[in-house]
């Protein structure tokens, strides 16, 4: 992608990313018992932090913070082994920023914007020019120079990253009505009744939670905020409706940022918040051709790789012969006469024979008995499938024994198999 640079270099150079990280994901269930919604497994080998945090990085931008604060050792210790490779003296940073408690002793992160106020003086100390604020729970690839740009051209205050969804979607955004030259005239958070776009009947404008300031101009805002009284101390509900009001706030189309490859034909951006949107946005990277592609090694997604074998596939006989079909095998992988179709398996899973999995999100270190069969199933980290268990032929018995989703994707995690009466 073509990037119209200053004489003066990249405005990255001299921005700071600070991704917000500390959500409960509660809709995911019991994913998020032991760990954050942004370290939440994703495609095989990620986590859905690395998302935000790859863009950032690969738009050029050289200092990241992360404030954590919901069952955080998960993400932070995914972090600290995956992100550590920022050196000082390179003017590069990487600071995870738990809630502290450093303006006050009595409260932690009270919001999104509190998150960013409470750690405003190790903010100023690194001197950024912009501040990215984002959300560090969305799969998506863009570039945030090309939205610094934008927001520099326009003179803004706050420029603010957005998509177009239905209007029934909207209704868990935040969602604006723009003028002909992006310039956001009206703001509401989570409305039940969303605005729709001119000219587009059952389309909305919706915030991705992304925000490009000016720091100073930040700084000035959150303390506005935190000296008012009655302020939830959030983002969407308060820092950018008072914005909106009294200053300028522009609009960044996603399309004009997003990273495709030859590949993907649309600008590809889910909200894996549910269990199924998570289910279904996994399984779709087993597609010939996946809405998003994660093998273009021009904008890559960094994680943490573990040192493990190649996957293994042994045995070939009639019934107890290893394969898969449509499917993803990370390292450490054995299918051992088993057969595997449209499935994501992530590092260390082991499938024992004459077993069947299909349509199946397998977490790290699953390792499934014989003569088990596995359907439309996200199966947690660590869980020990027994002998002969089936999963997605019986509704009614997956409900009871098992977490089913509305759309009847089963998940399954180790306390509720600990539970069943074999």
């Amino acid at each position: 992608m073509d990037k119209d640079f200053s004489a003066s270099g990249p405005l990255a150079r001299n921005a700071m990313a600070y991704v917000l990280a500390g959500g409960r994901g509660s809709r995911l269930m019991e994913l998020t018992d032991r760990r954050a919604k942004p370290a939440v497994y994703f495609g095989g080998k990620s986590r859905i932090i690395d998302f935000a945090l790859s863009n950032a990085l690969n738009s050029g931008i050289r200092r990241i913070g992360v404030a954590t604060q919901y069952k955080a050792h998960s993400l932070i210790r995914h972090l600290q082994r995956g992100w550590n490779f920022f050196r000082p003296e390179r003017n590069e940073s990487f600071d995870i920023l738990p809630a502290s408690q450093r303006v006050s002793e009595d409260h932690w992160y009270e919001g999104t914007a509190d998150a960013v106020y409470q750690n405003i003086d190790i903010i100023r100390d690194y001197e950024p020019k912009h501040i990215v604020v984002l959300a560090g729970d969305h799969i998506y690839k863009m570039d945030y120079e090309l939205m610094l740009q934008q927001h520099v051209d326009q003179g803004a205050d706050v420029t603010i990253g957005c998509l177009e969804v239905t209007r029934e979607e909207a209704k868990g955004f935040g969602v604006m009505h723009v003028d002909d030259k992006d310039l956001i005239i009206d703001f509401v958070e989570k409305p039940p009744e969303p605005p729709e776009m001119p000219g587009k009947p059952g389309v909305c404008l919706a915030s991705m939670g992304i925000y490009v300031f000016d720091t100073k101009f930040l700084f000035d805002v959150l303390e506005r905020d935190a000296n008012l009284a009655g302020s939830t101390r959030d983002f969407g509900k308060d820092i950018i409706p008072y914005i909106v009001k009294h200053g300028k706030a522009v609009a960044h189309h996603f399309s004009r940022s997003c990273v495709r490859s030859t590949k993907e034909s649309g600008a590809y951006w889910r909200d894996v918040g549910t269990v199924d949107a998570y289910w279904e946005a996994n399984i779709d990277l087993t597609d010939v051709v996946p809405d998003l592609d994660l093998y273009e090694r021009e904008w890559p997604i960094w994680t943490y790789g573990e040192i493990t074998p190649p996957a293994k596939f042994v045995h070939d006989v009639d019934g107890r012969r290893g394969q898969a079909i449509s499917s993803l095998v990370s390292g450490g992988c054995i299918v051992s006469g088993a057969s595997l179709k449209r499935s994501l398996l992530f590092t260390g899973v082991r499938i024992n024979s004459f077993s069947t999995v299909e349509n199946a999100v397998i977490l790290p270190y699953v390792e499934i008995a014989r003569s088990c069969r596995l359907t439309n199933v996200v199966v947690d980290r660590g869980v020990k499938i027994p002998d002969g268990l089936v999963v997605g032929e019986d509704p009614e018995l997956d409900a009871k024994r098992f977490r089913r989703s509305a759309k009847g994707i089963t998940l399954i995690t180790q306390p509720m198999i600990d539970r069943l009466d074999l």
